[in-house]
């Protein structure tokens, strides 16, 4: 007994320590790549702030390690990165630099390509976020997506995406879901499918899993890379007016959406997830913390549109995430942080 307890606590601290320092090393390469990209822009955190970021860094893959070790989501997970992909990723963001930074240094966020057809999407969405190439609307950016917010975040991205996986595993085992009655499952601007993996990988067999995102060229991206085993169906439409039935899904997730629309689409999107929601059924949203969450990193928050195209960012930090779903008609059963992520759980009130 007294041995297991020290493997366990030897394989805690060598996962935190050995992903802290993956993290560093990921950090100097973000580091580079963005110094590459700068206008001028200082990088630099204040002192406070970095004190902060390391110890929300640590408190992340703490948590991390021990939601694994609880069994909500399976050890492989947070063993590795998908680091053959990135490795093919990375000559091509290595090649597109020169067209980023020529992009950044002129301003030009409506740089798109015009086979994408930008007039057919909402004027919030057809454009340059992050100036990165395409916008969201191309096969390249989705090819590099994944590599840069992992560069952006050391490599905590995944561990930050996994904060959303245990309220839904409890939910699933509290209501009894099994093969012969599946949880169904709406993950709300699905991206390249890392979520919905991630999903299917906790609850194996359990789940029909959907995504719905607005760029075709995401959704073909989700198609090509999540694991064939899977049930799951993707949708490519606009969240403002998800194309399910009222009271359809048990589960209801968002990530890292609301900080890239405006306050009254942020408004619209969150209603259309309760319409689609069952009585009693769950939503997991997250996104950027906010100001509120960490008033030490106020300059590191507000600063982050100087170095990216986020036109709405900084409405969505000065926001409060936990008052708009309540607004919507659920209600907040938790709200807490993982590292840079804010994430909110809620339920749908019973008729």
């Amino acid at each position: 007994m007294v041995a297991t307890e020290i493997r366990r606590e030897l394989s805690r601290r060598f996962y935190v320590s050995s992903r802290t320092a993956r993290a560093g090393a990921l950090r100097l390469a973000y580091m580079a790549y963005a110094a590459t990209l700068s206008r001028g822009v200082s990088l630099t955190a204040t002192p406070a702030a970095v004190l902060s970021l390391k110890k929300r860094m640590e408190q992340l893959l703490e948590d991390d390690w021990q939601d694994a070790e609880a069994g909500f989501y399976p050890r492989a997970l947070i063993d590795h990165l998908p680091w053959r992909e990135y490795v093919s990723a990375a000559p091509r963001l290595l090649a597109d630099l020169p067209r980023a930074r020529s992009r950044i240094l002129r301003e030009d966020f409506n740089d798109l390509p015009a086979e994408a057809e930008p007039g057919r999407y909402p004027h919030y969405y057809a454009r340059n976020f992050h100036y990165q190439t395409e916008g969201y609307l191309g096969h390249t950016s989705a090819a590099l997506y994944d590599l840069q917010v992992e560069l952006l975040f050391g490599g905590t991205a995944d561990a930050m995406r996994r904060r959303l996986i245990p309220p839904v595993v409890r939910f699933a085992r509290a209501q009894g879901y099994s093969r012969a009655r599946p949880i169904r499952v709406l993950d709300v601007a699905c991206g390249t499918g890392h979520l919905l993996s991630m999903l299917g990988a906790a609850l194996p067999g359990e789940a029909r899993l959907t995504g719905v995102d607005l760029s075709p060229h995401y959704i073909a991206r989700a198609r090509e890379t999540l694991p064939r085993e899977l049930d799951v169906s993707l949708v490519c439409d606009n969240a403002e007016r998800l194309p399910f039935l009222d009271r359809h899904f048990d589960v209801v997730t968002n990530l890292f959406l609301l900080h890239e629309v405006p306050s009254d689409v942020r408004a619209r999107v969150l209603a259309e997830m309760a319409r689609v929601l069952r009585p009693g059924g769950l939503l997991v949203v997250a996104d950027s913390i906010q100001l509120a969450d960490a008033p030490e990193l106020r300059q590191e928050l507000l600063g982050f549109p100087d170095r990216f195209h986020e036109p709405y960012y900084v409405g969505y930090v000065k926001d409060n995430l936990a008052a708009r779903v309540r607004t919507a008609g659920l209600q907040v059963l938790d709200e807490r942080l993982g590292f840079l992520t804010k994430i909110v759980t809620a339920e749908r009130p019973r008729d």
